[in-house]
Parts: C-alpha cells; sequence; structure tokens
C-alpha cells in the first residue's frame, strides 16, 4: 500500500488563497424564518492536486453580536434563561443559560447592537464595551460571525421578565456572582458557546477589568 507523503509547513497557517477553491454554483434551497444555499465546489488538497466536486448546504442567518454584561463593583454578571429549540433537538434541557446576544442588522455596528439587546434583554445600561472575540458560530454549515464583548454594567436592578413581545421573545434575568457563574460553565450547567467563553475570557482578565473598571 502505497503512503501519502506530505510537506511539514513552516507556519501552522497554509498558503492556500482565493485561487485554491471554485465556487461552481450556489443555489437558494429554502428561505423562512432562516435561509439555505446550497453550494457545488471544488477545492485544492493539502496532498496535492484537487478534491472532486461536492456539495454543501450552507445556514444562513446573518451575524450576530453578544456581551456579557458586569458589574466590577459588584463582581456580578447578569445572565438571562430562554428556551432554544435548537438544544430540545439536540436532546439537551431546552431552556438555557446565556449572554446576551442579537443578530446585526444592516447599517447597524456590533457595538449598537451590544447596548440595545443588554437595554431591551435585561434592562440594563452599558457603559463600556471590551472586545472579546469575533468567531465562526459552526463554519462547516453556517458563515455566521459572532461579535463578543464584555459590557460594564450596574446590576443593582437587573431583574424580571424581558424580550420582545413581537419576536416571542420570553427572556428570564439571573445575576449572579462571578464565581456563581463560572462553577456553572466548569459543571456543564452553561452550555451555550459564546456564555462559555465570555466567562473562561472573564475568568482570565478579570482583575484587570476590574482595576481599569473600578
Amino acid at each position: 500500500m502505497s503512503e501519502k507523503k506530505t510537506k511539514t509547513p513552516a507556519s501552522p497557517l497554509s498558503d492556500f488563497g482565493t485561487d485554491d477553491f471554485e465556487i461552481l454554483e450556489k443555489k437558494e434551497v429554502f428561505r423562512g424564518y432562516f435561509r439555505m444555499d446550497r453550494y457545488r465546489l471544488r477545492h485544492k488538497l493539502h496532498a496535492g492536486g484537487w478534491s472532486r466536486e461536492f456539495t454543501r448546504e450552507m445556514f444562513e442567518r446573518g451575524n450576530a453580536c453578544a456581551v456579557l454584561p458586569y458589574d466590577p463593583l459588584r463582581d456580578t454578571v447578569v445572565l438571562i434563561e430562554q428556551f432554544r429549540i435548537g438544544a430540545y433537538a439536540a436532546g439537551r434541557h431546552p431552556w438555557l443559560i446565556e449572554i446576551i446576544a442579537g443578530i446585526i442588522e444592516d447599517g447597524e455596528t456590533p457595538e449598537q447592537v451590544a447596548v440595545r439587546e443588554t437595554q431591551e434583554e435585561c434592562g440594563c445600561q452599558v457603559s463600556d464595551l471590551v472586545p472579546i472575540s469575533n468567531y465562526l458560530a459552526s463554519a462547516g454549515g453556517t458563515s455566521e460571525c459572532t461579535v463578543l464583548f464584555c459590557g460594564r454594567v450596574d446590576s443593582t436592578n437587573a431583574e424580571g421578565i424581558h424580550g420582545c413581545d413581537d419576536e416571542d421573545e420570553d427572556i428570564r434575568v439571573i445575576v449572579l456572582s462571578f464565581e456563581e457563574a463560572y462553577s456553572l460553565v466548569k459543571s456543564g450547567v452553561i452550555a451555550n458557546a459564546a456564555a462559555v467563553m465570555s466567562l473562561f475570557w472573564l475568568a482570565l482578565n478579570r482583575a484587570d477589568i476590574r482595576r481599569k473598571w473600578t
């Protein structure tokens, strides 16, 4: 049996670029609350040559912004709980503990969305924002990118049920100490990607953030 020999790159990034793949066809196959496109494509292979032609469906919902509201004076985070059909379909508990999030509409900046959604979903005013990441949610099947922030808030009066009726939102506000929230990440109770990432980030940067914001 012959074995393919591959060259170990000097850099962890390959030198592939826009000339190394071909989109042969793009077709919209579904449009509802979200949209689904089908691509027919091929690309160069790491071992040399080209792949065969293949198809991939792409889930399109736009880009999103998410923000972890943090009160540096009280060392608390403001989280929310709401029903998620994806969690149900995955066999998980369908009410998830999350951070604030929303879709970035045309003409909006991520910062504007962070401020607006924090007010709508937990009733808090954001007085400062620190960027955490801009990541691909699941690049194998969706183009969605999420811009992630930590937002400075006063959590004193954060409570109650929030959300937009015309978007069928039913959002319960939860205020926890950082240590309580972080323990829920470590135990797996908090399993939402943006919440996990932002709380791990806060665990690494909390001392610096508290010095900066207090």
